[in-house]
């Protein structure tokens, strides 16, 4: 059961990862949570650092695709400025949302991971679908009370970032 909650793969932030660490370990496309992942929580604006990295991951032929749980308000003005196809309303840590992404990037799912910053949705979720899972820790911790809820659950689960 511990299972479902380990990340394949762990970094800092999602600019960490590397289109030559993507090609080392065969992922040629990658299903990207939103908030605290690309940008803070609900922020609209897309910061220059995700902005440089999702153009990186393009030039070098990574395939990208926002997979959130959020409703197409918040996710399609920020997927349009990045350029990016997306499922909204992804129901993670069900995989609908993961297999309908996968199959509209037309990869098989051996090649593909999913990046995001909480272990219960998109970790678990991942794990759950078969792909690999990239844990990223959050940009910025969240004030809300469910979300520090959700975050303290989540800390036994936390993994260490090996330097």
């Amino acid at each position: 059961m511990i299972f479902f909650f380990k990340p394949t793969y762990v970094f800092d932030k999602v600019v960490d990862i590397t289109p030559e660490f993507l090609s080392k370990k065969q992922i040629k496309g990658l299903l990207l949570d939103l908030d605290n992942t690309l940008t803070t929580h609900n922020n609209p604006v897309v910061p220059q650092s995700s902005l440089d990295w999702i153009e990186k991951m393009k030039a070098a032929g990574i395939k990208l695709m926002i997979v959130s749980n959020n409703h197409a308000p918040r996710v399609t003005p920020f997927a349009q400025q990045l350029g990016l196809e997306f499922e909204c309303e992804g129901a993670k840590p069900l995989t609908f949302g993961y297999s309908r992404a996968i199959k509209r990037m037309g990869l098989e799912k051996r090649n593909v991971a999913a990046v995001g910053d909480q272990i219960f949705t998109d970790v678990m979720g991942s794990n759950l679908k078969g792909i690999r899972s990239v844990f990223v820790f959050p940009i910025k911790q969240e004030e809300s009370l469910p979300f520090r809820f959700k975050r303290a659950c989540e800390k036994p689960f936390l993994p260490k970032l090996e330097k």
